[in-house]
């Protein structure tokens, strides 16, 4: 039987080790904060049918459509919806950029289509905020 390595990390109290489990829940905390975005666009009437899609620029986390068009979606988790926005970067929103002309490329070639990209932050007691149609300042 073969022993699960994240099990053998909660005894281990070297400093890679708790690095490594704060790594992994972070890593699980922002799957779950894009389940439950996933889930509010759902209920807002925008069908999502893209999760954690790769492109030119990296990867985007939720692509979908409403009435309007294409909506690409970053999910950024954090203690505070002011400490989400502040998360993004210019360089992060330039790369989502390059990777949503990407897919529209390759999806749609040669047709105009009308997109947006919005940021929705997930707060550490699960409330969401979405700031729709968001661009480089």
């Amino acid at each position: 039987m073969a022993l699960d390595q994240s099990r053998l990390m909660a005894f281990d109290n070297t400093p890679s080790a708790s690095r490594q489990m704060t790594g992994l829940a972070n890593y699980h905390n922002g799957l779950a904060a894009e389940d439950a975005v996933e889930l509010h666009y759902k209920r807002a009437g925008i069908e999502i049918f893209e999760e954690r899609w790769r492109g030119a620029g990296g990867e985007i986390d939720l692509i979908g459509r409403d009435s309007d068009g294409l909506v690409f979606v970053e999910v950024k988790r954090s203690k505070t919806f002011a400490r989400a926005a502040e998360s993004l970067s210019r360089r992060q929103l330039s790369r989502i950029m390059l990777s949503a002309e990407d897919y529209v490329e390759r999806m749609f070639p040669g047709q105009l289509v009308n997109m947006r990209i919005d940021l929705a932050m997930v707060d550490t007691s699960g409330q969401i905020k979405v700031l729709q149609n968001i661009s480089i300042l």
